[in-house]
């Protein structure tokens, strides 16, 4: 696996590609005074173009700001704050970084606000399914059945003003893998701002961000992944353009394994700890804030086309939808800026 990743980076680089695990961009209008760089942090491939004088200084500052992330908000790092709440589950408040408030925080709201569609509380559940580990399975129905009770977004508690969090109960953990990429975005445009980039995009796995505008005032060109081609020759299957904000995709495609003749998918229903099979394929969110499209491209696969699109209205967020039928549904705030672009699909509604 090691040699694998290695390899696939080593090609991203030779071809100045921005190819992720779930999607890709390019930029059409090349300038001189640009830097490229791929590298691999959250468990994912991180694609970052940097325009200006400043744009190597910009693009450092970015992955060194992705690294201290997901050194405080990774489960799988002991020294975390995530993993020092899990530790702490149903003791007592634990003090955290204000940024680790912050994203607890923002999971809470779109918990709260998509009536447990998106649970930062899920890993109790994901992680008996082992999605990307070593030992992916379906686990029995009587371990679903005993620790589903521990999901529950209520029980977590967050005092973003004092940095502090709580679990109530033993055996909870949290797992913000559906919102850190998202977050991981945020923090690269804002690094891009302080060190004087001029404009410059970042890919971090399913999540982009755009900052600043180009000299000529194009749009970026932001493809979204066909999600009935496979990672080792993934395709585009339309286009969104975008001159600001932030975009995310959730897909059936991302984690799978199969398992007696049947494929299973990463993206947990937190109600019944089994993946989500509403006839949905893939949602792309746009939204102002990227961990807000991370997590509500979740909530939204959760929670089916019709409630996902009252969900985004409540964020001022828009999004495109795909079903196992190839029909796309995309919200009024993006049919001017998406288009079709391949494989067997049509605009629907």
């Amino acid at each position: 696996m090691l040699n694998q990743k290695r390899i696939v980076l080593a090609l991203a680089i030779l071809l100045c590609a921005a190819v992720s695990v779930t999607g890709y961009f390019w930029v059409k209008t090349r300038k001189p005074a640009s830097y490229e760089s791929a590298d691999f942090a959250m468990g994912t491939y991180i694609q970052q173009t940097v325009y200006g004088k400043n744009g190597e200084a910009a693009a450092k500052s970015a992955l060194s700001k992705i690294t201290e992330l997901e050194n405080r908000i990774s489960w799988r790092i002991d020294s975390s704050d995530v993993a020092r709440l899990n530790a702490a589950a149903g003791t007592d408040w634990i003090t955290i970084d204000p940024e680790t408030a912050s994203i607890l925080a923002a999971s809470l709201d779109v918990a709260q606000k998509s009536d447990g569609a998106y649970d930062p509380t899920i890993l109790p559940v994901s992680s008996l399914w082992d999605f990307g580990g070593e030992n992916q399975h379906v686990p029995p129905k009587s371990d679903l059945q005993k620790y589903i009770k521990y999901v529950d977004y209520q029980n977590l508690r967050v005092d973003q003003k004092n940095s502090k969090a709580s679990l109530k109960l033993h055996y909870m953990a949290i797992d913000l893998g559906g919102i850190g990429k998202g977050a991981a975005c945020d923090d690269a445009v804002a690094a891009y701002r302080s060190a004087g980039a001029d404009y410059g995009i970042i890919a971090v796995g399913g999540s982009i961000g755009v900052y600043g505008t180009k000299p000529d005032g194009s749009a970026w060109h932001i493809a979204i992944r066909d999600p009935a081609t496979k990672d080792e020759n993934a395709d585009s299957m339309g286009q969104i353009d975008l001159t600001s904000g932030f975009i995310s995709t959730s897909g059936t495609y991302e984690k799978t394994f199969t398992q007696n003749g049947v494929t299973y998918h990463h993206l947990l229903n937190p109600k019944t700890g089994y993946p989500e099979n509403n006839g949905l394929v893939s949602v792309t969110v746009k939204a102002n804030n990227g961990a807000i499209s991370d997590a509500l491209s979740t909530a939204c696969f959760v929670l089916g086309r019709e409630k996902g699109e009252k969900l985004l209205s409540e964020y001022h967020a828009d999004g495109v939808f795909i079903d196992s039928s190839n029909k796309v549904y995309v919200t009024a705030g993006l049919k001017s800026s998406f288009q079709i672009t391949g494989g067997k699909y049509v605009l629907a509604g």
